[in-house]
């Protein structure tokens, strides 16, 4: 029920509780948090103050941050990705940490200073429903239609680029050391 009873429960009992959701690790990272947040004696309301807690990473903490506290941080998860790279057109590897970048900085710049939460909520609703992955956009249904690249220039099936690193090969070898004495 509250922060403070979360850090406090015995990890066995809240094992149990988690019990059938699958990912054990977010359940301990939720009560670290806690524990850390009771510390600070309050919830972080910045970025920073978010990502520094157990299990909170990029997205999690900008989509708290302007959520529950107004912040204009951009939440870029893989549907902001697909409706960005399709409304600019981008042919960039979505998946380059670069690339990721400049479409949150792109989304920074363009988010407004008012409801931040709702824009990212926004974007993720759009991705989720409306700009649907593999080539299957119902763009007839899309507010965005009207100045979307992808869909002006016919290329939704081929965006967002998803280029995975090519994997090392393995080479066996045998190897033999010799010592003298």
């Amino acid at each position: 029920p509250t922060v403070e009873v979360l850090a406090e429960t015995d990890e066995e009992l809240l094992m149990k509780l988690w019990e059938g959701l699958g990912y054990y690790s977010r359940a301990r990272n939720l009560q670290k948090a806690a524990k850390e947040i009771t510390v600070l004696g309050g919830f972080p309301d910045t970025y920073d103050g978010l990502l520094a807690l157990p299990g909170v990473g990029d997205y999690t903490a900008s989509a708290i941050a302007a959520a529950a506290f107004g912040r204009r941080e951009p939440a870029v998860d893989g549907n902001v990705l697909r409706v960005a790279a399709r409304l600019t057109g981008d042919s960039r590897n979505v998946l380059e940490t670069k690339v990721r970048a400049a479409f949150r900085q792109a989304m920074a710049d363009t988010m407004p200073q008012d409801r931040p939460g709702d824009f990212n909520q926004a974007l993720m609703d759009l991705g989720a429903a409306v700009c649907l992955p593999n080539g299957k956009p119902l763009c007839d249904r899309c507010p965005a239609a009207g100045f979307c690249t992808a869909k002006r220039d016919g290329k939704q099936a081929l965006l967002p680029v998803r280029e995975k690193k090519k994997e090392k090969r393995e080479v066996r070898l045998t190897l033999f050391i010799m010592k003298k004495e």
